[in-house]
C-alpha cells in the first residue's frame, strides 16, 4: 500500500494551490500520510490536513514530545540518542518516515537541506519524490538522485557541497551503528 511522507521546509508556512491540490489527491485515495511536527510546511500540511478532517495521517517526533500535532492523530515518537536539539535530533524521525513511506511529497523553499535530505533518503531507497519547489512554482518529479542533483545544480552552489557533507556525515553514522552492532 502506499504510504506518503510529506515534508518542507521550515520557512514554508502557506499551501498554495498546486499543494493543496496534490494533498486533495491524496485524499481522496484516501492513503496513509506521514508528516513530521515542525513548524512551517509540516504545519501548514496538518493545518490543511485538519481542515479537511483527514484522518489518515500519523505525526512523527524525535524525542518523546511533539512540536505540533493540529489533527490530535496517533503520534510516533522516534527515540533519539544523544543531544536533544539540532540536526541530527530532528533528522532521526524523518529517517524513519523514510524507511516506512513508499513515496514523497516535499515542499521546498530551494534552500532547507533537511528537505534536501528527505529527498535523497527516499531516493536511495528507490523511492520516488514529487517536490514542490517555491521559488520557481512548481511541481519536480524525482526518480534517482541524478535528478536531484540536476534540481540542486539550479541553486546556490554550496547547497550542493552541504548536502555531500550532510549525506556523508549520515552514511557515516549508520555504518558505526552496524559496525557496534557486529561486536
Amino acid at each position: 500500500m502506499t504510504r506518503v511522507f510529506i515534508g518542507g521546509s521550515r520557512r514554508i508556512g502557506r499551501l498554495t494551490a498546486d499543494v493543496r491540490r496534490r494533498l486533495d489527491a491524496i485524499i481522496a485515495q484516501y492513503l496513509p500520510v506521514l508528516v513530521g511536527d515542525a513548524n512551517g510546511a509540516d504545519k501548514a500540511v496538518q493545518q490543511y490536513l485538519h481542515s479537511r478532517a483527514y484522518e489518515r495521517v500519523e505525526v512523527f517526533c524525535s524525542g518523546g514530545r511533539c512540536r505540533n500535532n493540529l489533527g490530535a492523530w496517533p503520534v510516533r515518537a522516534v527515540p533519539v540518542e544523544g543531544r536533544r536539539r539540532g540536526f541530527g535530533f530532528y533528522a532521526a524521525k524523518d529517517k524513519v518516515m523514510a524507511e516506512e513511506a513508499t513515496v514523497g511529497l516535499m515542499i521546498w523553499d530551494g534552500a532547507s537541506i533537511g528537505t534536501l535530505m528527505n529527498m535523497l533518503r527516499l531516493l536511495r531507497q528507490q523511492k520516488k519524490v514529487a517536490v514542490y519547489v517555491s521559488p520557481i512554482g512548481a511541481f519536480e518529479d524525482l526518480h534517482r538522485e541524478t535528478d536531484l542533483d540536476a534540481l540542486v545544480s539550479h541553486h546556490a552552489p554550496e547547497l550542493r557541497e552541504r548536502l555531500e557533507r550532510e549525506s556523508y556525515t549520515e552514511q557515516r553514522a549508520a555504518e558505526s551503528r552496524r559496525q557496534a552492532s557486529l561486536i
